[in-house]
């Protein structure tokens, strides 16, 4: 059966020590003079700055290459409630709008991500290696992020993603758009030079 072809950025499922995910995250905040749209899954990387208490760090979309703070799990007008009043639907938040944003900034989380299969595909010989993220537009209708790993820029060397096996799932199988268990490598909390 072939893969789908359904990116939807990092889910995280489980620990590096092989305990589940327990749903921790922290609040971080995105403010209007952003003018990217940000989606659930998106991975982020800091911004320099903070809200106007500086209690809330403020994050921005990450590329290929950046070092990551974490991933985006959720949104919010306020950092205490993780929803919209007006907008119980919410599912992203859109370009130039302030909004404080959950982000699972644990270095030691193993997330799921699709292969994006341009010019290759990831197989076997290439689990152990890394590979950065490609960036994408993401779906308003789901609020699910596009991103995506890099799956023709696999090296032993630097990547933002340490590819760590295949997901062990009916519906995933190597080839096209396979879904991957990674971790995050180039993590800021990992990194002392961007702590």
């Amino acid at each position: 059966m072939a893969n789908l072809d359904r990116p939807a950025g990092f889910k995280p499922v489980k620990n590096l020590n092989g305990s589940p995910w327990n749903g921790k995250a922290n609040v971080y905040y995105i403010p209007s003079t952003d003018g990217t749209a940000t989606f659930i899954g998106d991975a982020v990387k800091s911004a320099g700055s903070a809200n106007a208490t500086g209690m809330y760090p403020t994050v921005a979309q990450a590329a290929a290459g950046d070092t990551i703070r974490g991933v985006i799990i959720g949104f919010g007008l306020d950092p205490y409630v993780m929803v919209n009043p007006d907008n119980l639907n919410m599912k992203y938040r859109a370009a130039s709008t302030a909004m404080y944003c959950l982000v699972v900034d644990d270095p030691g989380v193993i997330f799921e991500i699709q292969e994006d299969s341009v010019t290759n595909t990831i197989d076997a010989d290439m689990v152990g290696l890394s590979t950065d993220i490609t960036v994408g537009s993401g779906v308003t209708a789901t609020g699910k992020s596009a991103m995506e790993l890099d799956s023709s820029d696999t090296a032993t060397g630097a990547g933002q993603c340490k590819i760590l096996r295949a997901v062990n799932r009916p519906d995933n199988e190597l080839g096209t758009h396979c879904k991957w268990e990674v971790l995050i490598i180039e993590h800021e909390m990992l990194s002392s030079t961007d702590i």
